[in-house]
């Protein structure tokens, strides 16, 4: 192998280390939309990818994706004030980070025709097409985002779950809608959320194979530490932080609020977290961060 040659195999591996965005931990500008720049601990799997998630040139929020069960584990996002109806008129898109034939660091839209390799460790749309129970559902939902490209980058299927039709449309709608006003309205800093799943072994199958894991439940929390402490007792005490689950089901439905130590709780019982799981470093409390920075 001569000089030219062994200079284009390096640089080829040069370009394909930088524009791609598994990660091994995720890099600082995509630590920004996490809380203290700090992933939740305690979910560690070799089937679990890092992905910081890229449209248009920037990072946009982060995502823990199983590229087993083909779905999402949560995604991080900042919160964007907004009305909350503005749409964005976009394709569905694809994670070419978790393709073994593509070098794009950014989702893309789906192909006409779909290479095999890009359903190996990703789900597809032809996953949903014919399922009449299931939606795809968001984790981080366009409406809490503001600008449109914000909003567009949230229309990947490495950011969506099978969600039942009336779970999704109904009582997890009206959730991310109460999120979106309480925190328009009280939050004044920047919050935090991170959304998440547990699955129990529910599989979406095609051609006898399963496909896509269905969750069992869906969770959420958010953290705030700027917010107005003058707001009404019962908003008020919801900060700086809180959470929430809900049933994947059709019937009994609700979704809970509940502290986030609660949640942290319920998802050790319910999931494959260990012992130190945790959602927002140091639960979001910033004495907590200032004490241990004083240490």
């Amino acid at each position: 192998m001569d000089h030219r040659t062994v200079f284009q195999v390096f640089l080829y591996f040069l370009l394909v280390t930088v524009r791609s965005e598994v990660q091994k931990d995720f890099s600082e500008e995509c630590r920004e939309f996490m809380y203290m720049g700090t992933a939740p601990r305690g979910l560690e799997n070799r089937s679990l990818k890092k992905i910081c998630q890229r449209y248009n040139g920037k990072p946009r929020y982060v995502t823990l994706y199983d590229v087993v069960d083909h779905i999402p584990v949560y995604s991080a996002y900042t919160f964007k004030r907004s009305d909350g109806f503005k749409k964005v008129d976009v394709p569905w898109m694809y994670e070419p980070q978790l393709s073994t034939t593509a070098d794009s660091g950014e989702m893309q839209p789906f192909p006409q025709n779909v290479h095999g390799s890009f359903s190996d460790a990703q789900a597809v749309l032809e996953d949903y097409s014919d399922t009449v129970e299931f939606e795809r559902g968001h984790l981080n939902p366009d409406e809490h985002q503001a600008h449109p490209d914000d909003k567009a980058a949230t229309y990947t299927l490495t950011n969506v779950v099978p969600q039942v039709r009336e779970f999704n449309i109904g009582h997890w709608k009206r959730h991310e809608h109460i999120i979106r006003r309480r925190l328009n309205n009280y939050c004044r800093g920047m919050a935090y959320i991170v959304t998440g799943v547990t699955t129990s072994g529910r599989m979406i199958r095609r051609y006898n194979i399963d496909r896509v894991a269905v969750p069992t439940y869906l969770w959420s929390a958010y953290c705030c530490v700027d917010y107005d402490h003058n707001a009404p007792f019962d908003e008020r005490s919801k900060f700086p932080a809180f959470a929430s689950h809900g049933l994947n089901e059709k019937e009994g439905a609700e979704v809970v609020e509940m502290s986030v130590q609660q949640l942290e709780d319920f998802l050790k019982r319910n999931t494959f977290v260990d012992k130190r799981f945790q959602i927002f470093f140091e639960n979001c409390e910033p004495n907590n961060v200032i004490m241990k920075g004083q240490t």
